[in-house]
This record gives C-alpha cells, structure tokens and sequence, in this order.
C-alpha cells in the first residue's frame, strides 16, 4: 500500500525552484511556489529533461531544454491544456516535505481459461516432416 514518502525538509528548496526525488521508482519534481509545495513527474513529455532544473515562475515551470511550460499545481501544459503530466498531493508535516505517489500499475495476469493460444499440446509438431 503507497504512502507518503519523505523527499526533503522545509527549506531544502529554495523559492520559485524544485528539486528532483526518486519515489516508487519514478523520478518526482517538487517544486516550492513561495506559499506551497507541489509535484509533478519531473520528466518533460516532450523530450525527457528534468523539470525540476527548469526555471519557475507564477506556478509555471519551463522546460530547459525546449521551453515547454507546465504548471506546477496540476501538471497541465500550458500551451495545450488538454495534455498534462501526472501530478502527485505534497503535504508538510512537522519539518518533513512529503509526497504521495502511488505504485506503478502491475501488469494484468492472465486467468486460467483466458489463453486463446491454438498451439498444440500434445506435442505434436505438424511443421516437422
């Protein structure tokens, strides 16, 4: 079961910057807007840099490399609101900056019954001549 993860204390980002942390093996930005915490993947769905390194401003976030914008609150990108990045809940307890990212999805397993494989069982081979 996920819980929230501890990444940094309160002052390790400095304000209007983020800081990349690996959770639940993936890799999360966090980003201190000056009156709160908040996180997203901290890879650019454009072309994989690190958002954290990107230069923030207003709740927005510019990726270093090609200048793609996301907000830091939810993740939308800012020049095509119907695409996001995921973004994760941060809360503060005591000193602790925390963050809640829940496991990647496991593969689905197949059920006894639901392999629609023709191959032959009994050991038949009918390319072998």
């Amino acid at each position: 079961m996920a819980e929230f993860t501890t990444v940094a204390k309160v002052g390790d980002i400095p304000e209007n910057e983020g800081r990349s942390y690996p959770v639940e093996g993936r890799m999360i930005a966090i980003f201190n807007t000056g009156d709160e915490y908040s996180a997203i993947n901290d890879f650019c769905i454009h072309m994989g840099a690190s958002l954290a390194t990107g230069y923030c401003e207003d709740g927005a976030v510019t990726c270093p490399w090609h200048a793609w914008r996301f907000s830091v609150k939810d993740g939308t990108w800012l020049d095509n609101p119907k695409v996001k990045t995921d973004c994760y809940e941060v809360r503060v307890e005591g000193d602790d900056i925390q963050v809640f990212v829940p496991p990647p999805p496991q593969p689905e397993t197949k059920q006894d019954g639901d392999d629609n494989n023709n191959e032959d069982t009994a050991g038949n081979d009918s390319d072998s001549a």
